[in-house]
């Protein structure tokens, strides 16, 4: 597996992050102050009196990113990040992985404002940039030949397979972690997936027209 000084290092950010706020006993406080709520982004105003400061709403799509709900939910995402990461990283460099990191947080969180913009649960958990990971790496790394299923090509064939995959891998952590699929943000792992889909080309263009 190749080495990715980036991957590595959103990996130790998340633990340390978790860990943190474990140890301390605020979850409920980073929760409230740094996940994403679609109504914020909606504009509506809050009662913050209850937990003072806030991240900007602006900048909660991110910082929820690096939140999460218990540790299967942070093992997880970040085995996933660990196996999809580095050759993703290997392939763009550090810096554009880093654009399709935030890019993948920020259309995933507005994937989910798309479909719950008035919502006040808020969404956390580093999934929906990862997807957007794992949506270069479908593109850049899926070798195997997949068949057309009638008029649909091998190639959308394996798209779809991978998102529903990723979408299951979710599914089962929600289920492991709560017990039921509520605040489960399906549409921000669909979003964050096809942002990776629409960038990857754009980033490795960027990349060795720039080398």
């Amino acid at each position: 597996m190749p080495a990715g000084k980036l991957t590595n290092g959103l990996i130790i950010a998340n633990v340390l992050i978790y860990l943190v706020i474990w140890i301390f006993g605020w979850q409920q406080d980073a929760l409230l102050r740094g996940g994403m709520f679609p109504i914020r982004l909606s504009g509506e105003l809050i009662d913050v009196s209850a937990y003072g400061w806030l991240v900007p709403a602006w900048l909660t799509p991110l910082s929820s990113a690096f939140l999460h709900s218990g540790l299967l939910h942070l093992g997880f995402n970040m085995l996933m990040l660990l196996f999809c990461g580095r050759f993703v990283e290997q392939a763009l460099g550090p810096k554009l992985m880093a654009i399709l990191y935030v890019v993948g947080a920020y259309a995933a969180a507005f994937a989910q404002y798309a479909v719950e913009s008035d919502s006040m649960v808020p969404m956390i958990g580093a999934s929906g940039a990862i997807s957007a990971v794992l949506g270069a790496y479908a593109l850049l790394f899926a070798r195997n030949k997949v068949n057309p299923v009638g008029p649909i090509p091998g190639y959308v064939v394996r798209i779809v397979w991978l998102t529903l995959a990723w979408i299951g891998i979710q599914l089962m952590v929600g289920l492991a972690t709560s017990g039921n699929l509520q605040g489960i943000a399906i549409f921000a792992h669909i979003g964050g997936f096809v942002a990776g889909l629409v960038l990857t080309r754009p980033l490795l263009e960027w990349r060795f027209r720039s080398a």
